[in-house]
């Protein structure tokens, strides 16, 4: 049996703090903005905060390996306060620099979507603002990861944003779900893939599987060599039923064919189309990670079935991620 008189009290902050040197001048701007990009909030003088998670320790131990490898000096502690600053205060600190953000976020997405406008009723070419529309999702992707304590600016930053993507990309606004009829004809058929499946095989037979053949199964052929027999479908190859349209991977077609809209399905899109085709048009968090864990899927595993097997695990915690929490 325990004494609970002495309970150790939770501890639910992080501190660093730290001395950096006079020289060079550089240091000091530099751990400035590593401080700021990890969304640590200064309570005192050269002493931030963050709360005490595995992530947030780590973002601060690089930091203190930044300090002290430029000559300066720093320590990282768990931290109750019990005079002074209270939790409520701190969390109402941590809110209020990430509304600041979504804010800003909120206002650029207003003003590109009142440019956009304007540049479409003057038939204005010279404007293009996917790229502007890219920066906003990573930046709004960032303040979400640092955003520790909830602020309620949130919700109006992702308005803000979504009525931006909705403004350039019609074409993704279309109704959620997939009919019996829709999929009539797709059901209990072989799926014909390029051999050596990566992301957007990957990820397409995984959408498949789940959302429009329960029954399907997948063969892996080398395409030079491959002719088609009846009832085969195929997906990501040339003159394939599924492939590339536009500027859409394959697994963006899917989704575009089937009207297949939510939202988790489209966070997934935005990671494939990024790796698939290379050309940051999303921007999101964590594209990059992603990209690892398949890589490392891929490295391990020559086996194009067991590639499947694996890739739908983690494509299917990624549907339950996105579909909890706002994408």
């Amino acid at each position: 049996m325990t004494d609970d008189s002495f309970a150790v009290p939770s501890i639910p902050w992080l501190l660093l703090i730290h001395q950096i040197p006079p020289k060079p001048d550089y240091l000091r701007v530099k751990i400035g903005r590593r401080l700021q990009r990890v969304g640590a909030i200064a309570v005192k003088n050269s002493v931030y905060v963050l709360p005490d998670r595995p992530d947030c320790l780590e973002d601060f131990q690089w930091i203190r390996a930044e300090i002290t490898d430029g000559g300066g000096d720093a320590s990282i502690c768990r931290v109750e306060f019990v005079d002074g600053l209270t939790n409520a205060q701190i969390e109402h600190l941590f809110r209020a620099a990430r509304d600041e953000e979504y804010t800003a976020i909120a206002g650029a997405a207003r003003e590109l979507w009142t440019a956009h406008r304007s540049a479409r009723a003057s038939d204005d070419e010279q404007v293009r603002p996917e790229d502007e529309l890219a920066r906003l999702r990573k930046r709004l992707s960032s303040v979400v990861a640092i955003d520790f304590c909830s602020a309620p600016g949130r919700a109006m930053a992702e308005q803000a944003v979504h009525a931006v993507i909705q403004e350039l990309e019609p074409e993704r606004s279309v109704s959620p779900g997939v009919s019996a009829s829709m999929t009539a004809g797709y059901r209990g058929r072989t799926w014909v893939t390029r051999s050596g499946v990566f992301v957007d095989r990957i990820a397409s037979a995984w959408l498949i599987r789940r959302f429009i053949d329960r029954d399907a199964r997948f063969r892996f052929v080398s395409e030079h060599k491959y002719r088609p027999s009846a009832r085969e479908l195929r997906f990501d190859m040339v003159d394939g039923e599924f492939g590339h349209e536009g500027d859409r991977c394959t697994f963006e077609t899917l989704l575009a064919r089937f009207g297949l809209n939510e939202p988790g399905l489209q966070a997934i899109a935005e990671i494939v189309h990024d790796i698939d085709l290379k050309d940051e048009r999303f921007a999101r968090a964590e594209t990059d990670g992603i990209e690892s864990v398949l890589a490392a899927i891929a490295a391990a595993h020559a086996d194009d079935d067991v590639r499947l097997t694996r890739g739908a695990q983690l494509f299917d915690d990624l549907y339950t991620l996105f579909s909890k929490s706002p994408a």
